[in-house]
């Protein structure tokens, strides 16, 4: 087996421009990931809590304090 440069060197430099739309479409990966698991979280949050409040009976509205007078 032969060594190459490519072995043992970095391949050539990335242009600025190139380095920017890599990172632009990363960080947009990691924002939809998060949007759309904050969402599921989200419906999940919100079926747990509508079967609990059907659950729970109607509390009655809590009386005020009587005045002395």
């Amino acid at each position: 087996m032969t060594a190459t440069k490519d072995q043992f060197f970095k391949p050539g430099k990335m242009s600025a421009q190139d380095k920017a739309s890599a990172i632009d479409h990363m960080a947009r990966q990691i924002i939809a990931k998060e949007a759309a698991q904050r969402e599921l979280k989200t419906e999940r949050l919100r079926k747990l809590r509508e079967a609990q409040e059907a659950l729970a009976p109607a509390e009655p509205a809590p009386r005020g304090k009587a005045k002395r007078g």
